[in-house]
């Protein structure tokens, strides 16, 4: 894998980011920007041959500043929501910033996502990495943590998460590409290997509940055309406009997506317990990358994950990570041609 660099821009704050471009040996590329250890662009072959991007994004820093919708970012210290911006750890209660209603979103006021990362290449991987210093949208603990970026030969882009703590503190790391394979994403084959989702609420909290997906516009077992599924009356996907959902993972190989229109397929490989599936139901209408023109329902996301509020339900894996335990969890875009 081959890594060029190259200037993109500076921020509000006056600081400089850093585009990184990784390229395997088949000319496939990404492109990662230390702002927000972000992926702006991941080009692989359509059925043709032609390098087609397949993540939604912006062109400049100044975009990825005022437009939000969290494009390709990292996401932390706590990915998704967290109920009534608030949760304990040995009966002290953390009240954190409210930045979605009642609720907290993807680390709050300032989340990872908006931060200038460090970068290095190491051991054939890109590596960003930050300390997230104790007290940072009030939570707990000094956290130190490397994303690494991995391009594979393979057509695999690789991202692997390593963190620590000196104090208890809830984590809950993901990475929040828009994708769309080619042509209309409501017109792409998903397949998600899930019997379970996380009933959700009508702040898209989870109750709680974990319900089947048996006969639900949520069962993607079999493989469906994402249009019908979101054509389908459903209750759950009223509430969203859509699907904004973790699923429960059955296995290793979280989901799948093939778009008929490029022949473009993708899986997705992860050691965490669930993915919220996201289909960019509040996506308003906006300018993305080369002229084309982002809105509802035009990518979807695939964030795998700890089961979000995770501190708040009994039952739910457990997001805490602690002084002495280290954290590592691997999710795996694999890209192929039908």
């Amino acid at each position: 894998m081959q890594v060029n660099s190259r200037p993109f821009g500076v921020t509000k704050y006056g600081e400089a980011v850093t585009a990184y471009e990784l390229v395997n040996a088949s000319g496939a590329s990404a492109v990662i920007l230390d702002y927000g250890a972000t992926v702006q662009s991941l080009l692989v072959p359509d059925r043709g041959g032609k390098l087609t991007d397949v993540v939604l994004g912006y062109e400049t820093v100044a975009e990825y500043e005022q437009n939000g919708g969290y494009m390709g970012a990292t996401l932390g210290r706590v990915a998704n929501r967290i109920g009534g911006a608030r949760f304990s750890i040995g009966g002290k209660e953390y009240r954190i910033f409210k930045n979605d209603g009642e609720n907290t979103l993807h680390g709050g006021e300032r989340g990872f996502d908006k931060y200038v990362w460090a970068a290095e290449v190491k051991d054939g991987s890109l590596c960003m990495s930050r300390l997230s210093p104790d007290g940072e949208e009030n939570f707990p603990g000094n956290f130190s943590l490397c994303v690494s970026f991995t391009l594979t030969d393979g057509n695999a882009l690789e991202i692997r998460y390593d963190a620590d703590t000196d104090a208890v503190t809830p984590v809950s790391l993901t990475n929040h590409s828009y994708f769309n394979l080619g042509g209309d994403a409501l017109g792409h084959v998903v397949t998600i290997n899930a019997e379970r989702f996380c009933e959700g609420g009508a702040d898209c909290l989870p109750t709680g509940r974990l319900l089947s997906v048996e006969g639900t516009a949520l069962d993607f077992r079999a493989g469906r055309v994402l249009g019908e599924a979101l054509a389908q009356e459903d209750a759950q996907t009223a509430l969203f406009g859509g699907i904004d959902h973790n699923f429960v993972l059955s296995g290793s190989l979280a989901a799948e997506a093939y778009s008929p229109a490029s022949g473009i397929a993708m899986q997705v490989r992860t050691t965490l317990p669930g993915m919220q599936f996201y289909t960019s139901n509040s996506l308003s209408e906006r300018a993305g990358k080369r002229g084309t023109v982002m809105g509802p329902h035009g990518g979807f996301c695939f964030e795998t994950q700890i089961f979000p509020d995770g501190m708040n339900h009994y039952g739910f894996p457990s997001p805490l990570l602690r002084p002495g335990e280290h954290l590592h969890s691997e999710t795996v875009y694999s890209f192929s041609v039908k």
